[in-house]
């Protein structure tokens, strides 16, 4: 898998065999068989799930670097009409992923022709990161113990910066976040006599009010950086005209620039919630799902990869502000050493993730593959071939 048309070919066979978090068998399966000609020096199969480990090792003691990729797809169906458009309905590669298992498939290409000098390149298709469960079950899979990173990297493709264009920065890259989901239990009465039974209605007004006045309440610092909470979801009792409601569910999805302020949005949405429900006489219970932390890079990770797009020519911007959306590739990070998550422009017209009209650009494989190449050839060096 070297040439181009080639790899373009695998980016559409994937994007037309779609399948959701936890269940990309056949993704995987696919992969698995690209990676054959690569000779890898060690595979791993069914990593956290569905995940794939191909390491590739050095002559030389040296660092382990770690490049991610994601098999998974998305719940949407796809509005496009090209030849390679999804042949799974309601299921489609609307975040890019099928190009970044490309990438990633053309990086094996040039480590089978080129492997590392020193230390060993490990590079990882996790399931799952749609959800935010697949790198937690990569990274607690008894067989990551012994492919713990000292430098771990991804890439995500961007729509609306210029195509082929990297942003990175140092510290937090993508925001933490997670699903809130509150319920409230009260006991349902007749509509006639409301009085004999107790209602979450007004309780369940109040924590919304509060829920939406949260992230101004809690004071911004440097360390903790901003806030976001947006009410999602909200039921009040039965479409019953007879009865009085007895429960209520409100979902809410909590961000944060930090894992610290997460933990300050948690605690505080709970504090109040519980309050409300005990002043109404109510029960009250929380889950929690899509969990994402905060993915933080490195100074080094950053400075790497703003190397790595000088050696290639790749033209960069250094972000402010971190991205809001979230990603689970801060697992990796937060168990390496050092590293990067940093994004590659599909474009300013391009269709944003998770449209149902989105469809990554081809273009952006070379430039991916390049870029990685580059950073391991700085930390690990690369052979002249084979």
């Amino acid at each position: 898998m070297q040439t181009f048309d080639e790899l373009i070919a695998l980016r559409k066979a994937l994007h037309q065999n779609p399948e959701l978090s936890n269940q990309e068998q056949a993704t995987a399966a696919r992969i698995l068989e690209e990676f054959q000609a690569f000779s890898a020096d060690e595979v791993i199969t069914d990593l956290g799930g569905t995940g794939l480990a191909f390491v590739f090792n050095g002559a030389e003691s040296g660092p382990t670097t770690l490049i991610r990729s994601e098999l998974d797809a998305l719940p949407i169906e796809e509005t496009n009409s090209f030849a390679h458009r999804s042949q799974v309905k309601g299921v489609s590669h609307k975040c890019g992923h099928d190009g970044h298992m490309s990438i990633v498939t053309a990086l094996g290409a040039e480590l089978a022709k080129h492997r590392p000098k020193k230390g060993r390149v490990v590079l990882c298709f996790q399931p799952a990161e749609e959800t935010g469960m697949g790198a937690i079950q990569v990274v607690n899979d008894a067989r990551f113990a012994a492919l713990i990173p000292d430098y771990a990297f991804a890439l995500h493709n961007y729509p609306g910066l210029e195509l082929g264009k990297v942003a990175v920065r140092a510290g937090t890259f993508n925001c933490a976040s997670r699903g809130m989901i509150i319920h409230l239990k009260g006991k349902t009465s007749h509509a006639a006599h409301p009085e004999n039974g107790v209602s979450p209605a007004n309780a369940m007004c109040k924590i919304i009010q509060e829920l939406n006045s949260l992230p101004a309440k809690i004071p911004q610092q440097v360390a903790t950086g901003r806030n976001w909470v947006t009410v999602i979801h909200a039921k009040l009792g039965e479409i019953a005209f007879g009865t009085a409601p007895g429960d209520a569910v409100v979902m809410v999805t909590l961000r944060s620039e930090s894992n610290e302020g997460m933990q300050t949005l948690v605690e505080e949405a709970e504090r109040f919630s519980q309050a409300v429900a005990k002043s109404e006489n109510l029960s009250i219970s929380f889950e929690y799902d899509d969990v994402f932390q905060a993915s933080v890079n490195s100074q080094q990770g950053c400075d790497l990869v703003v190397c790595a797009c000088d050696n290639t020519q790749t033209p960069f911007v250094l972000l402010d502000e971190p991205m809001r959306w979230s990603e689970d590739f801060g697992q990796f990070t937060a168990t390496a050493k050092e590293g990067a998550m940093f994004v590659l422009g599909a474009g300013q017209a391009s269709p944003q993730l998770h449209n149902p009209d989105y469809d990554f650009p081809d273009g952006l494989i070379p430039i991916g593959r390049d870029l990685f190449v580059d950073i391991i050839r700085q930390l690990n060096g690369l052979d002249r071939g084979r």
